[in-house]
């Protein structure tokens, strides 16, 4: 049973495996404290990093935090402990969104994930590249959905129609982004100019990705303006293959879990060969958002859509080292 401490390379390696998670325009909207006496990490947010515009009821963030407190459920158990996770532990504290108490021994409870999952927190990244025609295995997308169910969400694979559906959506949404000036100007902010800039967030010009050159499937331009130089024309596949993450309420504690079940999807994804990459378009519009539930009466809770499949590796992205997130005191009452 572990009980000792965490060694420095430990809790190095544990906020590394944090800060890894994906976030909306990789904004990276996180801080972590490590409370030596509970032996618990304190996860909070970092609403200087939010979006005002793009998301202004800090939904995205929490599902950011939410990928972020999963992979540290992940590495905690990969280093021998048994993670206890509480969401919003202290109502009070309203940037303080989780924490991850490590307990026990990792034989002394399952760790609700796959035991293979740690590796793949860094060879995860998002591809906005074309992907093959090759469907995914019945095997994977059985896997895929429980992910999502053991963390309180749901996965569903549209039907073909439905997929249409959800196209039409989504382009609506990017169209909209793309001709309302405060966001162009919020996403600009978050996208590297130069090349060779060695910002430690947002999003590199090699990682944005072609659009799709018969305009059908409705990748996002992150510059919210059209620059052929920039992001050039492919082919993308005739027949992607789309999962719908859905949650049944729609609080904070549910943003948080949808952000865990997101990472929870895309590393089994990974383990099983498959590249993935996010819309989220249409969840910063509340009637775009609203049009995407599964349910005809509009009880779920759209939180994502996942677009899955074969295809080149994904650019990484780049992220704040453990120490420019690490908290050594108490947060401020």
């Amino acid at each position: 049973m572990r009980t000792a401490p965490l060694d420095a390379a430990t809790l190095e390696a544990c906020v590394s495996a944090a800060v890894a998670a994906p976030s909306f325009f990789n904004t990276q909207p996180w801080r972590y404290r490590l409370d030596p006496e509970a032996v618990a990490f304190e996860v909070r947010a970092a609403p200087e990093r939010s979006l005002r515009h793009a998301d202004p009821f800090a939904r995205a963030l929490h599902l950011s935090v939410g990928a972020s407190v999963f992979n540290l459920r992940v590495a905690v158990s990969h280093f021998g402990w048994s993670p206890v996770v509480r969401l919003l532990p202290r109502p009070e504290d309203t940037n303080l969104l989780a924490t991850v108490r490590l307990t026990g021994s990792r034989s002394s409870r399952p760790p609700g994930h796959r035991m293979d999952l740690y590796p793949t927190i860094w060879r995860r990244h998002s591809s906005r590249f074309p992907f093959s025609g090759r469907p995914l295995p019945q095997n994977a997308r059985v896997e895929l959905v429980e992910a999502a169910h053991m963390e309180g969400a749901s996965l569903v694979f549209p039907t073909v129609e439905e997929t249409t559906h959800l196209f039409r959506v989504v382009a609506e949404a990017e169209q909209r982004n793309r001709l309302d000036a405060d966001r162009g100007t919020e996403s600009r902010r978050w996208v590297h100019k130069d090349p060779h800039d060695s910002a430690d967030v947002g999003l590199p010009q090699h990682a944005l990705g072609p659009q799709d050159a018969r305009e059908r499937l409705p990748m996002r331009d992150f510059t919210a303006q059209r620059h052929p130089e920039r992001l050039p024309a492919q082919d993308f596949e005739t027949s992607p293959a789309i999962g719908l993450l859905t949650t049944v309420h729609d609080r904070r504690a549910d943003w948080l879990r949808a952000g865990q079940a997101l990472e929870h999807v895309l590393l089994v994804a990974t383990a099983h060969g498959l590249r993935t990459s996010l819309w989220h378009q249409p969840m910063e519009w509340p009637d775009l958002r609203q049009a995407l539930s599964p349910d005809g009466d509009r009880t779920g809770h759209a939180q994502m859509l996942i677009r899955l499949g074969y295809g080149p590796e994904g650019a990484a992205t780049p992220r704040r080292v453990p120490r420019a997130v690490l908290d050594t005191e108490e947060p401020d009452d």
